[in-house]
């Protein structure tokens, strides 16, 4: 019975607006709450104040805050017991933090990560057990304190606003209506060279982050596209893709050796994929923030979309789950900076495995609950980010799940093939490949292998 509400209330989450679904934890959580008394036996008392308050705020609440882009406010105790149940669910299933990483796959050391450890799930997951208890509130942490004057999520870490932004055009999108794309091109401005230290892209009001599935910002400019690479480097999809954006990418910030290259008279190409939600937002409007380097970097980073759909394509039957594969051949030394998996509703899971020349294999990263309304951008470690040799095959595998057993599935009896809207598939993984000289590879190589002793 209480595993059965639990589902109803995950899937409302998913589906009804802030307000009725506050409505129904507040009828339910009576009911669960009398339904646990007793069940805990003897046991270390876990509290909000003692216990539970730090993790949130390391954890949950940059987005779980007032006009952040979660839901509903996860400031204060009161704030998340009213929601234990819910907390409970979603964090024992990985929903919960989204970060949606194996943790026992692949690489596992991440600049960004907010995924929870085993000991904090299993904390969160004790307190909602024994009642949701506030505990001694002395000894609970003082409350975070946000910058609400900063615009952009990168400008704290920044430490100072970007030095440019470029803002698209905007759109007029109809309460009810197909999936739309708008493709506006911007001028940046720009009169001299510059080297990007960060990006970042957000949909500029709170409707339009409500219909904007993704952005995709093209860099158009007049260049060969060699600066910064080695000679004998063919760049998948060329280097003018700058950054994408979905629910989930705050931005990224380079390595300080590495940069992408903005020339003068530079333009971004914006590609707007919205999708109505049942009201009208007359001024749909991204924009992107950029802060540059002071000096030029060693290295360019290209941002690479690496394939799985395989060589037939994505045929996606009734009722069933599929696996595809895409490959990709590195043809220089490179560090592999990240891995962002990108599908849509049926999306289950994705992989990136490298091949090396001699014939070994190893899988980097392997997402095995994918969400496909948080497209995570995985960023390695310094000392984790791989440092693969020139002719090491990519590998991307991707599972999609057409069966009721997928929450997310608008119709298990339908047909699904690659394409643009929301209800179509993708299977992609974005990669930022950093191209390194064959003399730099092997110093980059040694000096990890002497940190790691």
């Amino acid at each position: 019975m209480i595993g059965r509400t639990l589902i109803l209330i995950y899937r409302a989450s998913q589906q009804l607006n802030t307000r009725i679904f506050l409505a129904i934890v507040v009828l339910v959580f009576p009911m669960l709450s009398q339904a646990q008394e007793g069940s805990n036996g003897e046991q270390h008392e876990v509290t909000w104040s003692n216990d539970v308050a730090a993790i949130f705020q390391e954890k949950c609440q940059d987005c779980h805050r007032p006009d952040s882009i979660a839901p509903m406010s996860l400031l204060t105790y009161d704030q998340a017991k009213m929601l234990a149940p819910v907390i409970k669910y979603r964090v024992e299933n990985r929903v919960m933090p989204p970060w949606h990483l194996n943790p026992n796959v692949g690489i596992q050391d991440f600049i960004n990560n907010r995924g929870l450890t085993e000991e904090e799930r299993a904390t969160i997951v004790a307190w909602a057990d024994q009642g949701a208890l506030e505990g001694d509130t002395s000894r609970a942490p003082a409350p975070r304190v946000f910058n609400e004057a900063l615009i952009w999520r990168l400008e704290e870490q920044m430490g100072a606003p970007p030095d440019l932004v470029v803002q698209s055009e905007t759109y007029d999108l109809p309460a009810v209506t197909q999936d739309k794309w708008f493709r506006p091109v911007t001028p940046t401005g720009l009169t001299e060279e510059k080297w990007v230290k960060a990006i970042e892209i957000r949909p500029m009001t709170p409707a339009t982050r409500g219909v904007v599935h993704h952005s995709l910002a093209f860099l158009l400019q007049q260049e060969d596209g060699t600066a910064g690479l080695p000679e004998d480097v063919d760049v998948p999809f060329g280097p003018n893709l700058f950054m994408e954006w979905a629910v989930g990418k705050a931005g990224q910030i380079f390595r300080p050796d590495t940069g992408k290259l903005m020339l003068p008279g530079s333009q971004i190409m914006w590609e707007m994929h919205m999708h109505a939600n049942g009201e009208r937002v007359p001024n749909a409007q991204v924009e992107l923030a950029v802060w540059f380097h002071d000096e030029p970097p060693a290295h360019r980073t290209i941002l690479s979309m690496l394939d799985a759909r395989g060589p037939n394509g994505l045929d996606i039957p009734p009722n069933e789950i599929t696996v595809t594969q895409g490959t990709f051949v590195l043809a220089a030394p490179a560090r592999l900076e990240n891995f962002q998996p990108h599908m849509h509703m049926r999306g289950k899971a994705m992989s990136m495995e490298a091949i090396y020349p001699n014939g070994s294999r190893e899988v980097l990263a392997f997402v095995d609950n994918y969400q496909w309304n948080w497209q995570i951008n995985y960023v390695f470690d310094e000392d984790a980010a791989p440092l693969v040799p020139k002719g090491t095959m990519i590998v991307t595998t991707a599972w999609h799940d057409n069966t009721t057993g997928n929450p997310y599935n608008p119709d298990p009896n339908q047909w699904v093939g690659w394409g643009d809207r929301t209800v179509d598939e993708m299977a992609h993984n974005w990669v930022d490949v950093t191209y390194l000289g064959q003399e730099e590879y092997e110093r980059m190589l040694a000096e990890r292998n002497v940190r790691a002793r």
